[in-house]
């Protein structure tokens, strides 16, 4: 696949995303934040079925997925669980806008999670770019310790898991060739994982599903099932660090669709904010490519 295609691949996945931002926020008003991140995983998997059918007849000569991918492939359902679920419940409580932003923070993780794992030095701009992406927070948040709230924190957790996500997807599209199998999987084992704490602590209903199936939907089959395949397809041709700066454009789209459909505002300090924390993402993950080109 061309270069050029697969950056476009990421900028859809992007627009969905953003836009899911709202679907997401106007579920809480009918379910529980595990049921709803349990029902679009159930029908993004589902949706994915004939799609990973056809993958497997069109690479049956490759071949097939170890136990250790599988395992990996296991470890990616448990990231999109807690992510999803984290940050299903920081929208209960804080603005699409601010949920937005406070996500595209995964990009500050991927380097620190790619040094964990390869035990490759982060570069030295990520020393100035995470204190930088605090002050952006703050900035968002009106300037205010107070304001910065619990559902600010939990989407900020969701960031470390949703970085660990984006890493791993990567790996494993490359490693195994089969992006769109391993995303309808990784949903499936997730879903499975979260059906008994949702049935528990929750006690979803039909009345309250029925009432939500419009954001079940689009979380499920655009934002879940065509997103973040899209992302496994695109991910096997663009590197991490660009592909991470292209997927934190979301956070730009959220703010734009919560101002559009939900008639959110942020103050013109909190415009700051958001703008010094999309250039430390920028910063991280742009100076070290720009790096690497010119030293190529």
């Amino acid at each position: 696949m061309p270069r050029p295609v697969a950056v476009l691949l990421l900028l859809l996945c992007t627009t969905i995303w953003g836009v899911a931002f709202v679907f997401q926020k106007s579920a809480m008003d009918h379910m529980g934040p595990m049921t709803f991140a349990d029902a679009r995983l159930w029908l993004g998997g589902v949706a994915l079925l004939p799609f990973v059918w056809l993958e497997q007849r069109a690479k049956r000569e490759m071949p097939k997925l170890t136990v250790k991918q599988w395992w990996l492939v296991a470890g990616l359902a448990v990231l999109f669980l807690f992510g999803s679920w984290l940050q299903q419940t920081g929208l209960i409580h804080t603005t699409i806008t601010n949920g937005g932003f406070l996500t595209a923070l995964y990009v500050l993780a991927v380097p620190v999670i790619a040094y964990l794992v390869t035990r490759h030095h982060p570069p030295l701009i990520i020393y100035i770019g995470a204190p930088l992406a605090l002050v952006g927070i703050f900035l968002l948040n009106n300037a205010r310790l107070d304001a910065l709230n619990i559902g600010d924190l939990l989407i900020i957790a969701s960031a470390l898991f949703w970085g660990g996500h984006v890493f791993l997807t990567g790996w494993l599209a490359r490693d195994t060739g089969r992006p769109v199998t391993i995303a309808a999987m990784s949903f499936l084992i997730a879903g499975a994982l979260g059906l008994v704490p949702a049935l528990v602590f929750e006690q979803p209903t039909i009345e309250g599903l029925m009432g939500g199936w419009v954001s079940i939907a689009y979380a499920g089959i655009m934002s879940t099932a065509v997103a973040f395949s899209l992302q496994a397809i695109g991910q096997q041709h663009v590197p991490p660090s660009n592909a991470a700066i292209i997927l934190s454009s979301e956070s730009l789209v959220a703010a734009i669709a919560g101002a559009l459909l939900l008639n959110e505002r942020l103050t013109p300090v909190g415009y700051l904010g958001a703008l010094v924390i999309f250039g430390a993402i920028i910063l991280v993950e742009a100076v070290p490519a720009m790096k690497a080109r010119r030293a190529g």
